[in-house]
């Protein structure tokens, strides 16, 4: 008790025990002034909350159409016919009748091929052919008269034997130099190389005097363009979606009654006027990749199918059925999947998961989660959020 007094009474003690008391007091007062602070600052944040105006968006009714709704996949153009052109006899070309990428008809003359000893050859056959049936009526004359010694008893019977067996022979020989000379008038047609059917040649690739033959290659190749396939694969899914659309089973899908229209959207992205129908599908699922192939035929009047190229197929639905629609810049997209904020009618910001349908022109079908006449929001979307309230303003007005 006496240490302390005596501390209290040292000078250098009492001033530091002064100035202690003065930092306490100071950071009471900056706390107070903090704290007044920050609740006046809550209070002026609060007042202008209140006072700022809502965010003003542009919305857009969801509307209804009758719609015929159609699915796409990738599908291939596949030529009905196509043939390498291959000379069948050896010599060296004399003729080109056609040029790259002439249109032809059947039976037209593509190639000649030098036919001199095809000719010669024919003439030659012809020749063993004549000598043959002469040895033939020799023989039959010698038959004969053998036939009269026998019964005179003149010559033995062996010797009619042997006139039965040469008039045999004669005749076999006949046949084969008839068969001979057909051979030959065949290897002499084959020296025109002609079309086996319509359609359209590529790039020539034997040139006049070139040296042809069986395993020289192909001289051209035929590709025949109307009508055409195109061939195109589906999924189990998209099989059942398919069936289910048309009411029908696998079998329904060739029957011109009941088939869907298929339609193609060429690579520069016009569709062909024309539709084509199912003329083919496979009877399994590929187990490796789960799809089922199919052909549909198209009359490829306009010859903008060409084969080898990649399009769109499209199948519509048999019959139109009404769908709600809205504008695709009102669509957006999270890990959940799509949705779009609606405006409710208490002009208050909605989040609305939506099951889409494809495409329909520039809108965006919808299959479930939205009405028809419900407002969704298509400019402005990053200034809400869901749960706030906005002034909506329909996009036609926002754009005026």
């Amino acid at each position: 008790m006496n240490e302390s007094k005596a501390l209290l009474t040292c000078p250098n003690n009492r001033i530091r025990a002064a100035r202690e008391a003065r930092n306490i007091q100071m950071k009471r007062q900056l706390a107070r002034a903090s704290i007044l602070g920050l609740a006046l600052w809550i209070g002026a944040a609060a007042a202008q909350d209140e006072a700022a105006p809502a965010p003003k968006v542009s919305v857009a009714a969801a509307f209804t159409r009758i719609i015929t709704e159609e699915k796409v996949f990738l599908g291939r153009v596949e030529a009905i016919d196509k043939v390498d052109v291959i000379a069948r006899v050896d010599g060296y070309i004399r003729e080109r009748l056609i040029v790259d990428g002439q249109e032809v008809a059947t039976d037209d003359v593509l190639f000649e091929i030098e036919d001199d000893q095809y000719l010669a050859l024919v003439k030659a056959r012809e020749a063993d052919l004549a000598r043959a049936k002469a040895n033939f009526a020799l023989a039959r004359i010698e038959l004969d008269r053998k036939r009269q010694l026998v019964e005179r008893k003149a010559v033995s019977r062996s010797e009619l034997d042997i006139a039965l067996a040469n008039e045999a022979v004669a005749k076999s020989e006949i046949a084969a130099a008839e068969a001979a000379l057909d051979q030959a008038k065949l290897n002499l047609s084959y020296t025109q190389l002609t079309a086996p059917f319509s359609g359209r040649v590529g790039r020539l690739a034997r040139s006049v005097g070139e040296t042809v033959g069986p395993g020289a290659g192909p001289l051209v190749t035929l590709v025949r363009e109307r009508p055409i396939y195109v061939a195109f694969s589906l999924s189990e899914k998209h099989m059942l979606d398919v069936l289910e659309r048309i009411g029908g089973g696998i079998a329904d899908l060739t029957d011109l009654a009941s088939t869907p229209n298929i339609m193609v959207q060429l690579p520069n992205g016009s569709v062909l006027k024309e539709a084509g129908e199912v003329v083919f599908i496979d009877n399994r699922i590929d187990r490796s990749t789960g799809t089922i192939s199919l052909r549909a035929k198209f009359e490829n009047t306009t010859g903008l199918l060409v084969d080898g190229a990649f399009v769109n197929v499209m199948i519509e639905a048999v019959e139109p059925v009404k769908r709600v629609l809205v504008p695709q810049a009102a669509l957006q997209r999270d890990q959940r999947g799509d949705f779009v904020l609606v405006v409710n009618q208490h002009s208050n910001v909605e989040q609305r998961y939506i099951t889409t349908g494809g495409e329909f022109e520039t809108a965006m079908i919808v299959l479930d989660g939205l009405q028809e006449g419900e407002s969704v929001i298509v400019e402005g979307l990053q200034r809400v959020r869901p749960g706030v309230p906005v002034e909506a303003v329909m996009a036609a007005e926002g754009r005026k």
